[in-house]
Order: structure tokens, then sequence, then C-alpha cells
């Protein structure tokens, strides 16, 4: 059973989600807190979270910049004004689907189903890919091994190439990447994540020995970079 966290400040509302989600057949867990989710977020892993904006103590975009920089879990957003749509893309903070408030509790729960469903399927896609073409992450050893041996990375080319790794064939733009290296720095330049996927490719091409100069980590133009597996080795 999928366990959902409720993040909403409006009880009234937060009840009625808690109660079609769980008609559906999910495990919820309510919460009118920001930091209070947050901070009990480890505790019991979701496998979604439903997110207002404005919340007491954390908003919901400083909770989901924050979530980002350990988890991929889904996010869905709430959001009471619709301009807020504008700044949510704009930022690109991670969340993977949004509603504007008022919205039908049937319409969230079926944007719960499909964005679990994306999610899983892309996972089970990851594993199935990266076991074929001979990749695996060891999360507790912090290494990427290619055919049962490790690759040499410093530990910026190790964060980068594991969310790409888990994540393949989304696209995160420099800022995502920066922040997913180093939450706390400011005004790094995006220089520095060209050269970290400079060193990425090379790395990448040298172990895998592919004759076709596959491009493993992919430029999208205006946007940032995206890691895409190749149809067979």
């Amino acid at each position: 059973m999928a366990y959902v966290m409720v993040v909403e400040d409006e009880k009234e509302l937060a009840s009625l989600i808690e109660d079609y989600l769980r008609h559906a057949g999910f495990d919820v867990g309510v919460y009118h807190d920001g930091q209070r989710a947050f901070d009990v977020i480890h505790q019991k892993v979701p496998d979604l979270i439903v997110l207002d904006i404005m919340l007491p103590r954390m908003d919901g975009i400083t909770m989901c910049h924050a979530i980002r920089q350990f988890s991929e879990v889904p996010i869905i957003m709430v959001t009471a004004r619709s301009e807020e749509i504008d700044r949510l893309l704009g930022l690109r903070i991670g969340a993977d689907d949004y509603l504007c408030k008022p919205f039908s509790p049937r319409e969230l729960v079926a944007r719960v189903q499909a964005v679990l469903r994306r999610y899983q399927y892309g996972l089970a896609l990851a594993q199935e890919n990266s076991t074929e073409l001979g990749f695996k992450v060891d999360e507790l050893g912090r290494r990427v091994l290619f055919d049962g041996k490790p690759l040499l990375l410093t530990p910026y080319e190790y964060n980068l190439l594991s969310l790409f790794i888990k994540n393949a064939g989304r696209v995160y733009s420099r800022a995502q990447l920066l922040d997913h290296l180093s939450p706390d720095s400011i005004d790094v330049a995006d220089r520095v994540i060209d050269s970290h996927i400079k060193n990425l490719r090379r790395k990448l091409t040298e172990v895998a020995k592919r004759t076709d100069q596959y491009e493993w980590i992919q430029s999208i133009y205006g946007v940032g970079y995206r890691f895409e597996w190749p149809e067979s080795p």
C-alpha cells in the first residue's frame, strides 16, 4: 500500500483529501505544518507528497527545495493562486505536478495515481537498463560501478551521476543540478556544472568503451541536461 503524505494547513480540506485517498487504497499521513512534516519525513518515507505552498513555519516551495537535496520522491504542489504556477515552473523547484485551488478531490486522486505510475515505471526502467548495461549505484558506498568495478568519481561527480541514473530521461536545469551539489552555495557559476558534465561524459565513454560516440548526458538547449540510456550497448 503506497503511503501519501499530505501537507495542508486547511484542516477541512486536508481531511477531505485524506478521505478520498484512503478510499482509493492509499495509506495517508496528514500534517498541517511544513516544518513538522519535513522533520518526520525520514521516520516513514512517503511514496508521494501532496504539498501546499502556503504553510506555517516552512512553506511548500522551501520544503520541496529541501527535499530535493536528498530525495526524488514525487511531489504534487497545491496552490491557491494561479499566478504562482508561473513562479513554480520558473523556479523549476522539482515538483512533479501541481493543482490550483479549488480542485476536485477526485482529480487529485487521479493525479496521485498517474504520478506514482510514471515514477514507478521510471524506477523499473532505470533498474532494468542499468543492469543490462552494467551500471549499478551503490548508495551506501557512494559509488557507481560498471561491470562490478567502481568508476573513479569525485564526490560531486558521484552525486550527479547517481541522480542521472536514477532519473534517466528527466531534464535538469543547471540551477537544479547546482542545488543538488551544494544547496548552500551562492552565486556559483553555471560553468561549474558544465565542467563536471564534461568530465562525466569522458569517464562514461572510457568505461563503457562504446564505438558509436554515444552521448550519455545530453544537452537540452536552453534548459539543461538529461541522462539517456542507449537502445543497446
